[in-house]
């Protein structure tokens, strides 16, 4: 990898770091487990809504590889800024690999648990948005994760086309009005080719030799179509995800007969998506505008 570009990542990861982590306005839990907790953010916008008028519900999903170092409050600065546009956001937490106290290096993911915990907190969602913020119209709900939580996202839509045998699948499709999956690993055979994060889609389904008989179970690129409109926003210079994942989802959505938007960024990497600071972000946030309003 050239030295430039090396640079320029890091920069883009130092930038989505930097701003202070942003508290919520409330706080609820859909399980016992202390990571079954979802951050709500109330919508703050310079004009006071009109007497009983709803906002979108933004549902954000956090990546990290789906490790444990890796959790939701690198994400509030992003929910705060959705908030700030207008949308009533919930910012879910699930459980992640590496539960040991002081491991180094932690695996990605804890099957089943990381996906016991996603379909939990939607199932929860709406009784929790009711209870909870009020502002929000959990009939206007989008989804979007950044990269482990990409594929989240992706797979979360798509509960309707698991096997029947799975215990997160579901009779009919989520209600949402979108997806906005932001560089998600959204192809575990080509993340796996790739050993984007460090082999991180093979750590998640349990090893390499779990991953065939699990792929199906877990791999978006395997459960379309989803009948769920459904955007990938990508950055072209991404060297973490790179841009042939997502191109590799889109493709096999069009095998499917669905089209699946695929928003190409020049100039851009990994972070900018999800950094407040970046014009990224805000192409990001119009896309979520676009499905919710």
């Amino acid at each position: 990898m050239p030295d430039a570009v090396a640079a320029r990542a890091a920069a883009e990861e130092e930038s989505a770091f930097s701003h202070p982590p942003v508290d919520p306005d409330a706080t609820a839990a859909y399980g016992d487990h202390p990571d079954q907790v979802i951050d709500f953010y109330a919508p703050r916008t310079p004009e006071p809504a009109a007497p009983g008028a709803l906002a979108p519900l933004v549902v954000v999903l956090h990546g990290g590889a789906w490790r444990r170092p890796y959790d939701r409050r690198h994400m509030t600065p992003f929910a705060d800024y959705l908030a700030r546009r207008g949308f009533a956001v919930a910012n879910v937490e699930y459980r992640r690999g590496g539960e040991e106290s002081g491991e180094s290096d932690p695996v990605a993911g804890r099957w089943p648990e990381t996906f016991d915990d996603v379909a939990a907190a939607l199932d929860a969602l709406p009784a929790l948005v009711r209870e909870t913020l009020p502002q929000a119209d959990p009939r206007r709900m989008v989804i979007t994760g950044h990269s482990a939580g990409g594929h989240l996202a992706l797979w979360v839509a798509a509960r309707h086309l698991l096997p029947a045998d799975a215990p997160w699948y579901t009779a009919r499709p989520a209600p949402l009005r979108g997806v906005v999956a932001l560089a998600p690993i959204a192809d575990f055979t080509v993340a796996g080719k790739l050993d984007v994060c460090g082999g991180a889609v093979r750590q998640l389904l349990g090893g390499d030799e779990e991953f065939a008989d699990r792929q199906a179970y877990a791999d978006p690129a395997l459960l379309l179509p989803t009948g769920i409109a459904t955007t990938l926003v990508q950055g072209r210079t991404d060297i973490d995800v790179p841009q042939v994942v997502a191109e590799s989802y889109a493709d096999a959505a069009a095998k499917a007969g669905e089209v699946a938007g695929l928003t190409l960024l020049e100039d851009v990497g990994h972070f900018p998506l999800i950094d407040p600071a970046a014009d990224a972000c805000a192409v990001v946030a119009e896309e979520i505008a676009q499905l919710a309003w």
